[in-house]
């Protein structure tokens, strides 16, 4: 217990001596985000500053072993950072799908080869991932893709089309579900591979939101030939490490519905609004939904603590990321909400410097798809029914 206290106070010194005061603001739009890359440009010199930092320290993967580029921290030592930094405001370093997603699976799954050459570059914010699962046929039921790779030996050529890559075309890299078996049943024909977004024969086209903006492309391979040595796992053994990875995402995307590092709605609220004689938000009506709103969330983020903690003991529930998955993206969808309520016919300006290009009204409209990506939220329920609650099947 000592020893925890001893690191907290070494942490949150460190921190304060370490994390520039811009990035100490709550984040305000995507350009406050580093997702790290070759194609990333630095908002700031701020910004650069606490990638750097963090990543020598291996703190912006706390909990991957330190020949990975990672902290190696214990979970309650990484626990303690994270309280730390939202108790400075200081911002998350990094974020990225090699993080979130491909990391974990490849510390389970990946060769000591791949582990040394693809996690540090993850960890530094050198490479961004991509992720190459969903095709036009095969969205929910993800085993019917059929981007096929033929086995040549000592390497695949890859040929077929995937859609709603989230921002493939900013990526440098993807993992990429493919079939390698045709004459098998579809969960035990697909195979796990890695390669390079500038490989000949990869192509990326952005698909143009209702919010005006692309997050997502489709992604077209011609002829893409990958060494034999990026294949992850058994040849034919992908569907495992697929499954594997989309709890990770899961609870990625679960992470919108919880504050994190952003300004709570009812300080936003005060500011815009204004207060009455008591220091009461002055709009009853929205005071009671922000209240109601804050608890939930404060109730989410206890949640997923609980749900992390549980997890590094070996006694978590992997379907219990579909509820994380489900709530998480019904809280955002609600947040967003509330910040057009907030906002009023302010937060209805499209294009204006004011509104920062309709930045509130452009996130609310984009908020729509949380409870599609990452598997449907219908989909959600159907594993917390069968797997957690135990119900029958229709």
């Amino acid at each position: 217990m000592e020893d925890l206290e001893t690191f907290r106070q070494q942490t949150h010194a460190w921190l304060q001596d370490n994390c520039p005061p811009e990035m100490r603001q709550p984040v305000q739009d995507d350009e406050d985000i580093c997702w790290g890359g070759r194609k990333f440009r630095f908002r700031s010199e701020a910004q650069r500053q606490w990638l750097e930092r963090m990543a020598e320290r291996g703190w912006t993967v706390p909990e991957w072993p330190r020949e990975y580029g990672g902290g190696g921290l214990s979970r309650e030592q990484a626990k303690i950072l994270r309280e730390e930094m939202q108790r400075l405001g200081c911002r998350v370093p990094l974020q990225s799908f090699g993080i979130s997603m491909l990391g974990p699976a490849l510390l389970k799954y990946g060769s000591e080869a791949q582990k040394r050459e693809h996690l540090p570059k993850i960890a530094r914010g050198e490479i961004r991932w991509c992720q190459g699962y969903s095709e036009p046929n095969a969205g929910s039921d993800l085993a019917a893709l059929q981007t096929r790779a033929e086995d040549r030996g000592d390497h695949f050529v890859v040929n077929g089309q995937k859609i709603w890559t989230s921002y493939a075309d900013k990526a440098d890299w993807i993992f990429c579900l493919v079939r390698t078996d045709f004459s098998a049943q579809k969960h035990t024909g697909i195979s796990f591979l890695l390669f390079d977004m500038e490989t000949p024969g990869v192509t990326t086209h952005p698909i143009v939101l209702i919010s005006g903006k692309s997050p997502f492309c489709e992604t077209f391979f011609d002829d893409v030939v990958v060494p034999r040595d990026q294949l992850v796992g058994e040849l034919n053994g992908g569907w495992e490490i697929a499954k594997y990875l989309l709890t990770h995402e899961r609870d990625m995307i679960s992470a919108i519905g919880s504050r994190g590092f952003r300004q709570p709605l009812g300080r936003h609220a005060a500011k815009a609004i204004g207060t009455d004689a008591a220091g009461r938000l002055d709009e009853p009506m929205l005071r009671a939904q922000l209240a109601r709103f804050e608890i939930d969330e404060a109730a989410f983020g206890f949640a997923g603590e609980r749900v992390r903690d549980l997890a590094k003991q070996g006694e978590g529930i992997a379907a219990f990321s579909s509820v994380l998955k489900y709530y998480g993206a019904e809280l955002n969808k609600r947040r967003y909400e509330l910040l057009m309520s907030i906002g009023g016919s302010d937060a209805l300006e499209w294009e204006s410097e004011r509104s920062h290009q309709g930045a509130t009204a452009r996130a609310w409209l984009r908020t729509k798809a949380n409870s599609i990506e990452g598997g449907t939220s219908e989909v959600q329920l159907n594993i917390v029914a069968k797997r957690i609650l135990g119900l029958p099947g229709a």
